[in-house]
């Protein structure tokens, strides 16, 4: 049996904190095989460098899966093309950085890590239904096969899960940074949530400052967002494999961390 840790969207430094404090923890509690991370809100909030890149891998993380903010820092473009363990959306333009599917190894068994983006109100350059078959093929091989669908709607990432069903062992959707609660394994053996939530701080506005957010929402005038400290948690889901792109199970990891010290 293969088990992997998936751990949502990590914004700024309270989530870079919060999963530096909780993932050794987790990792004696659960003794994942794979650990997956979404880090596309790691550099402040929005975006990530090579620095947050290297910090996420060097506390362990196989892989980790990007988003709309993935092009947000230029400093990542090579980065993203020399590093095999980072991943944008594959249904981005084959002429922008990066790639969209990575396979990691632990103890002789191989996991396809797949990332996609929804393209209601995000940019790609074709519809993740279309793109994932192609991105299936890169990975066809491996013991079990993750999927990152990063979109902004419910059901783009539904209809993503039940497309897929049977031919991967999970879709884990991101990019809402609010946890859902329909994990479930679904027909065909393929684990499946629509959101995973997010690694940050939940006493903000999806990881913000909710001053900030609330302002710009009643003022109409553009401000300059700023990662909340206030109520970290980890977000993720652990899914347990029943075989070769099977799941058996999938159930929420919802933690909370201490308040930064003054």
């Amino acid at each position: 049996m293969t088990s992997i840790l998936f751990i949502g969207d990590v914004v700024g430094r309270a989530g870079r904190r919060v999963l530096r404090e909780l993932l050794p923890g987790l990792r004696e509690e659960l003794a994942p095989d794979f650990v997956v991370v979404n880090g596309e809100n790691a550099a402040g909030g929005i975006g990530i460098t090579p620095k947050e890149a290297d910090e996420l891998l060097k506390l362990g993380v196989d892989a980790i899966t990007l988003g709309n903010h993935t092009f947000r820092h230029r400093e990542i473009w090579p980065y993203l093309a020399d590093e095999r363990r980072i991943v944008r959306p594959y249904n981005y333009l084959p002429t922008q950085p990066g790639r969209g599917t990575t396979i990691v190894e632990a103890g002789g068994t191989t996991l396809g890590v797949v990332n996609l983006s929804g393209i209601v109100h995000l940019q790609a350059g074709s519809p993740p239904l279309v793109a994932v078959d192609a991105a299936l093929r890169e990975v066809a091989h491996c013991d079990q096969i993750l999927v990152d669908m990063h979109a902004e709607v419910t059901s783009e990432k539904v209809a993503l899960g039940w497309y897929l069903d049977g031919k991967v062992t999970a879709v884990v959707g991101t990019h809402t940074h609010v946890p859902t609660a329909d994990f479930r394994v679904l027909p065909g053996g393929t684990a499946y949530i629509t959101d995973v939530g997010m690694t940050g701080a939940r006493g903000g506005v999806i990881g913000m400052k909710k001053e900030q957010s609330i302002a710009v929402m009643r003022t109409h005038m553009p401000m300059r967002y700023e990662p909340s400290e206030v109520d970290p948690w980890l977000m993720g889901v652990f899914v347990e494999s029943a075989g070769p792109r099977k799941a058996a199970a999938i159930r929420q990891i919802l933690r909370s961390a201490a308040a930064p010290s003054a």
